[in-house]
């Protein structure tokens, strides 16, 4: 337990008063720090805690993904009284989508608080999305439900949840090609391949074709970029018949 009190000590240091800058994000004061020293603590500070399990965020990231999720649903329930179970779904899945956690994890600059011996510079964007399901699963065990709502109102619905706008958000634009070409009973393929360009950074290109015919091309530093990126350029050329799949 002493390591872990160094880590809020040093916190406190860096970053100057933990328990007040936690306070002002929160919009209530915390009762237990230990949740969300937790919370802002990555693994690869090697922690364990007085029982001998890791002491990191990654076990929090399942309960406010939990926590998130329930929220945002009896929001939608009670907000749009007329939508069926997959338009409740389908509109969920835009409010706690990755990107749109990773966007909520930035705006809060919950990244500035984490302990690790990674350098800040090195993480990849799903940190900022883990951290905020992390925080919210630190809500819920210091303060309970009412207190995650309370959070999550205050931080998502209220500045981001608009139902007029969600209807027309398309979260991948790869997983809504695929359904509509399997809709329409269209073949599609991606063909995926390393770019040999002069690049610092390795590439790759895919060649998108529905029903053997190339309709969009891209680029990127990783495959799964690169096809969400060839879909959104297809997603515009068949725009006009794929719209009613959003």
């Amino acid at each position: 337990m002493d390591s872990i009190r160094n880590i809020l000590n040093s916190r406190f240091k860096r970053n100057g008063n933990f328990f007040m800058a936690l306070n002002e994000m929160l919009g209530f004061k915390p009762k237990n720090l230990k949740y969300y020293k937790r919370a802002f603590t990555h693994r690869s500070m090697n922690i364990r805690d007085s029982k001998g399990n890791p002491f990191n965020y990654e076990r929090l990231e399942f309960l406010g993904d939990a926590m998130l999720s329930s929220v945002i649903a009896s929001h939608l329930y009670l907000e749009v009284p007329g939508g069926d179970e997959g338009y409740l779904t389908k509109m969920r899945s835009k409010v706690v989508s990755r990107e749109h956690l990773n966007e909520l994890g930035k705006d809060l600059k919950l990244i500035d608080l984490v302990e690790s011996k990674i350098p800040s510079g090195q993480f990849g964007d799903n940190i900022h999305g883990n951290l905020f399901e992390a925080l919210v699963g630190a809500i819920f065990l210091d303060r309970g439900y009412r207190y995650c709502e309370k959070f999550i109102d205050r931080r998502v619905i209220k500045p981001y949840v608009d139902i007029e706008k969600l209807e027309g958000k398309v979260i991948s634009y790869k997983s809504l090609l695929i359904e509509w070409c399997q809709k329409e009973k269209k073949t599609f393929g991606y063909n995926v391949y390393e770019d040999t360009g002069n690049d610092d950074v390795r590439h790759f290109s895919v060649k998108l074709s529905i029903d053997n015919k190339v309709v969009a091309k891209a680029r990127a530093t990783s495959k799964k970029k690169a096809e969400e990126k060839a879909s959104k350029r297809a997603f515009f050329v068949f725009q006009s018949r794929m719209s009613q799949m959003i």
